[in-house]
């Protein structure tokens, strides 16, 4: 009897399926298009781990599932080259980014090979390429043309050791989510992106896609929704008088607004300089401030630190009363309006602001007592109530009070959020460059005419050594904006790329004027290479649809008439949105929520038919070794080569699926994948043995069914665990069994066909078999053939079980009132009682009530 030796029959497969292109899908001719996506990889390391073939074996068991079902499955892979990741394992290496990317593209390749996979490699992308990051860069130009793309001064997060600014999302707790270096802020100017345009849209959309709920949840917290007031207090000083908005969500307290709070970087702050009286108290706290980062800022446990402007004085517009202004560094510019109205009576926070200045806590909020009996306060009171101390809304209900008390005071309701605009300037090498130049001449040209302009969200000029240069946008005919070989690419910190120091990028020629000019040598965060890519992979080998620009409100500032689009539109349009995606929680506000906003933004210029990129997605969970996450500081990276080597690709798949719930992960145990192997050699011996004797006929028909059906309904459902277990079942009843049929190990052979693709083509083969097990119609189960001919119904007296017995399946109603009744062991607990009521629970139970 001949072995089973996983290597060899993988490695047969592997080259047969590859010189067959066996996942090679026509595009174009495809009859039921189903595209299925996964999270394509950083490589920025040597090789994959084990948690990278964890995800990239669960959504390719979907994708074999699909199409065993009879779809024409597009399952992509590529590589997201570009970034801090892939730069930052350079420097670690010694080497350049450009030779180390390339390297590791050419061993993650040879890795995935052998998972497999139906990856279509003749469709894959590389963000590094140039021939991909000319649309990244087009894409960028759109968003500049549409008015979504500006750049603004502004404090953002710096990390220390990355040498570069961090988008909000890639701060985790105070800390870079790339390094785990503490962020400190600092205010550079920057390239954002205004996806706050479109936060309710975002918001929205959540309701019709289907997400894994976490994931909805998550960005249903990040996009931070708040429904709340705009309201005007006049800031009074010796020099002079002006007016700041506040916003609150809480306006039925307004008349318990004893003092104001301004974020330290707050611009009034420094319009305030001359009139603040303790100017020098202030300017040092306000450079502390700039040192903490924002976790050290709003730490709940962190006592709260303020100082106030002295001489300063707001106005409360309810009561007209003047109260204090402080500077404290748990309020954000980036936030609300950087302002807030302090009510310590009704807000934990300021209580303990006004406790620890000694400042005024008035009570405007009586819980559910009538005025009189209002108890004083302890601790702040932060639910409803009836309103006290404030005048002629004194008894009112405060959900009532918070549009009277609004329209009373002047101000407006409205929406804020918690979203920031995507800030996506990169101080770094490695990525994109930022397709825009900067002229001095235009400047000095449009300034004769009386043209320049300044937008609120941004401005269309910037200053370089102190002289204004005009925003020009690279033509998109010279695109790509190439990345030179730049030999010293270590980041310096100073807030420039290394770009910055080579004259012949940076230096150039005015595309509109023919001045000199210079280059933008900020690169482009990596998520924007990954926030599209899912729309190029249909189109390589395609040619790209031309469009023509029809709404000039849409896009602004161009005077072509047709865009060349990076996709071909006849198959984007066939094969998108996508169908399924499958990919990590930890992308849930940063790639994912990226992705969701740059498809607005398209479907938004015409370019596209479709607002939501992916039609499903599930987050999977994460591979744990010896119940702690891998990391190379820990040294607890598992790499599948040495188990694909020992045991087989089909083993570490399916073992990595055993592990737990697709949706939770699991915890690798390099003896685990024992018993998986075992498995398969259990079932490779049995079809060596049995396999040419076995005939056709029912078998274990009803189990046949059953497995059908159970794993059928959890492959819909990505329970692979227990779909393993099921398989693993079904086949413990082949040992000794001679009524074992052809169609009962065919069965087996399908089913474990999108886990163990390679074991069940052998087997398929040796059992004479025509085609491949891959091309056949997934199993279908008769529902009459998994009925049992009998069932336990549990009998109950006054809902406590007190007998089970075997009856057939089907019985009646009465039937089952009549055998219960004739129970013994019911009888003893009825004690001659009659029953007041009989309830009968069909195939489970029946009730008497006595």
């Amino acid at each position: 009897m001949v072995r089973y030796n996983p290597a060899e029959i993988e490695a047969k497969w592997a080259k047969k399926w590859e010189k067959e292109k066996a996942w090679e899908v026509d595009l174009e001719k495809a009859q039921k298009p189903y595209y299925n996506l996964m999270m394509f990889p950083y490589p920025s390391a040597e090789g994959l781990h084990v948690g990278n073939v964890y995800a990239f074996t669960g959504a390719d068991i979907h994708g074999r599932f699909r199409r065993m079902q009879g779809f024409d499955v597009f399952e992509p892979m590529g590589f997201d080259s570009f970034g801090i990741h892939s730069e930052n394992f350079a420097l670690k290496k010694g080497t350049h980014p450009k030779e180390q990317t390339a390297k590791n593209i050419t061993n993650f390749t040879q890795q995935l090979k052998t998972l497999g996979a139906l990856f279509d490699w003749s469709r894959a992308v590389t963000t590094s390429e140039p021939e991909y990051y000319k649309w990244t860069q087009w894409l960028f130009l759109q968003l500049y043309k549409a008015g979504l793309a500006y750049k603004a001064k502004a404090p953002v997060d710096w990390c220390p050791s990355c040498k570069t600014v961090l988008a909000d999302e890639q701060v985790i707790h105070g800390k870079c989510e790339r390094c785990d270096t503490q962020i400190v802020q600092k205010e550079l100017e920057q390239w954002f992106f205004a996806i706050t345009k479109y936060a309710e849209r975002l918001l929205k959309n959540l309701e019709t896609i289907d997400w894994s709920e976490r994931t909805k949840i998550a960005q249903r917290n990040w996009i931070g929704r708040s429904e709340g007031a705009l309201l005007k207090f006049e800031i009074r000083s010796t020099k002079s008088e002006q007016y700041i908005e506040v916003f609150t969500t809480r306006p039925d307290t307004l008349f318990g607004a004893t003092y104001m709070v301004l974020a330290p970087e707050h611009e009034l702050v420094g319009k305030l300089k001359d009139s603040i009286e303790n100017w020098g108290e202030v300017e040092k706290y306000i450079n502390g401030a700039k040192q903490k980062n924002e976790l050290e800022r709003t730490e709940l446990e962190k006592e709260k630190t303020g100082v106030e402007l002295k001489g300063i004085k707001a106005v409360n517009p309810a009561n007209k009363q003047e109260i204090p202004v402080y500077a404290a560094d748990y309020v954000f510019a980036s936030y609300g309006t950087g302002a807030v109205m302090a009510v310590p009576a009704h807000d934990e926070r300021d209580f303990e602001f006004a406790k620890k200045y000694n400042l005024p806590i008035m009570q405007v909020i009586c819980g559910d007592y009538p005025e009189q009996t209002c108890p004083a306060l302890k601790e702040a009171y932060t639910g409803p109530g009836n309103l006290v101390g404030s005048g002629k809304f004194d008894g009112m209900d405060s959900e009532e009070a918070k549009a009277k008390i609004v329209e009373f005071a002047k101000g407006k309701l409205t929406t804020t959020y918690h979203l920031r605009d995507w800030l996506i300037s990169r101080q770094r090498y490695w990525g994109p460059p930022i397709p825009i130049i900067y002229c001095r001449r235009c400047w000095e040209i449009r300034n004769s005419k009386f043209e320049i302009r300044n937008f609120k969200e941004g401005i269309d000029y910037i200053f370089i050594n102190g002289k204004e240069h005009i925003i020009v946008p690279v033509p998109e005919k010279d695109l790509p904006v190439e990345l030179l070989y730049v030999e010293n690419f270590r980041p310096e910190g100073s807030g420039k790329s290394p770009l910055a120091n080579v004259p012949e990028f940076v230096n150039t020629t005015c595309p509109q004027c023919g001045g000199a000019a210079q280059r933008e040598t900020d690169v482009s965060d990596t998520f924007l290479d990954s926030s599209w890519y899912y729309l190029r992979y249909p189109s390589v080998g395609f040619r790209n649809s031309k469009f023509e620009i029809r709404n000039s409100k849409q896009i602004q500032n161009t005077k072509s008439k047709t865009v060349e689009l990076p996709w071909n539109t006849e198959i984007t349009g066939k094969w998108l949105p996508v169908d399924m995606y499958i990919g990590g929680q930890e992308h849930a506000v940063l790639h994912l929520l990226y992705a969701r906003f740059i498809t607005m933004a398209l479907y938004d210029m015409g370019f596209i038919a479709f607002e939501e990129p992916f039609q499903k997605f599930r987050a999977h969970g994460l591979i744990t070794k010896d119940g702690a996450k891998m990391s190379k500081s820990k040294g607890n990276v598992v790499s599948p080569d040495e188990f694909v080597a020992k045991y087989g690709a089909d083993a570490v798949r399916c073992y990595l699926m055993f592990t737990g719930p697709f949706s939770e992960g699991g915890d690798w145990s390099d003896k685990g994948i024992v018993g998986v192997s075992r498995f398969f050699n259990r079932v490779w011996d049995f079809l060596q043995h049995e396999g040419k004797n076995l005939q056709s006929g029912e078998g274990l028909e009803q189990l046949r069914h059953k497995t059908i059906k159970k794993v059928t309904e959890d492959l819909e459902q990505l329970h692979y665990n227990t779909v393993v277990a099921g398989l693993m079942e079904y086949f413990n009843a082949f040992s000794g069994n001679s009524t074992v049929s052809l169609q009962d190990a065919e069965t087996l052979l399908l089913l474990l066909a999108p886990l163990a693709p390679h074991l069940t083509e052998e087997l398929w083969e040796q059992l004479g078999k025509e085609g491949s097990c891959h091309n056949k119609q997934w199993p279908s189960y008769d529902v009459d053939k998994i009925q049992e001919e009998t069932f336990r119904l549990v009998f109950q007296v006054n809902g406590k079980p007190r007998d089970v017995v075997e009856v057939e399946t089907g019985i009646s109603e009465e039937g089952a009132k009549k055998a219960a009744l004739g129970s013994e062991k019911v009888q003893k607990w009825l004690a001659g009682k009659e029953p007041k009521r009989i309830v009968v629970v069909p195939g489970k139970l029946v009730n008497i009530v006595v």
